[in-house]
C-alpha cells in the first residue's frame, strides 16, 4: 500500500520559513562544556533534576578539527602517529589555550 504523504519525513512545513534568519555558531559551547542541568516537569506534578557533565578522560574537538575526522579511533590513531614522532615519549604537550 502506497503512503498518500508524497512528502519526506525530513522535509519541513512551510510555515517553518527560516529564510533571512542568522544563527549563531557555537553560542552555548562554553556552558555546555562547564554541564548542564535538565529539568523535567512530569504529568504527575513531580519534577526531576538531572545534571549532566562531560565524561572523564572526553575530549571536545573544535569545529575545524572535528570535520578531519569521523570517529573516536581515528583521532587515537592520527595522535599516536602523532606521539611516535617524540624523541622521548615522557615528553608530553603543553596544551595551548586560547
Amino acid at each position: 500500500m502506497k503512503p498518500t504523504d508524497t512528502t519526506t519525513p525530513d522535509a519541513m512545513k512551510k510555515e517553518y520559513d527560516f529564510t533571512g534568519i542568522t544563527g549563531v555558531r557555537g553560542k552555548y559551547q562554553k556552558a555546555y562544556r562547564k554541564g548542564h542541568t535538565v529539568t523535567v516537569h512530569n504529568d504527575d506534578g513531580t519534577t526531576t533534576v538531572q545534571y549532566f557533565t562531560q565524561e572523564d578522560g572526553a575530549v571536545m574537538l573544535e569545529p575545524d578539527v572535528q570535520k578531519y575526522f569521523s570517529t573516536s579511533e581515528a583521532v587515537n590513531k592520527a595522535l599516536r602517529m602523532l606521539i611516535s614522532v617524540f624523541p622521548d615519549k615522557n615528553n608530553k604537550l603543553k596544551t595551548a589555550h586560547r
